[in-house]
């Protein structure tokens, strides 16, 4: 009995310690520059969407927004990023 007791008692603390590095690794990403880029960068898409859904009258799906935003608005936006950036 003692032997399942220390290997349930084992297992819990091995969980923990998986628990706690899982939490500060997803911390430091979500204080990541790149991430927050990144979750920018996918609210305008989403954003695009949005609007040429409502123009086209139906939902144009990801993929379509994204492709048109790439083309159409990322370069300008992340120009206009880096501006807000350095000011």
């Amino acid at each position: 009995m003692a032997l399942g007791l220390n290997l349930s008692l084992i297992i819990k603390l091995a969980m923990s310690n998986v628990a706690k590095e899982s939490s500060s690794a997803s911390d430091l990403l979500k204080n990541s520059t790149l991430y927050r880029e990144f979750q920018a960068e996918r609210e305008e898409i989403l954003r695009h969407k949005w609007i040429e859904s409502e123009k086209a009258g139906h939902d144009i799906g990801f993929e379509r927004a994204l492709t048109d935003w790439i083309i159409k608005h990322r370069a300008q936006w992340r120009k206009s990023r880096q501006a807000a950036a350095t000011n």
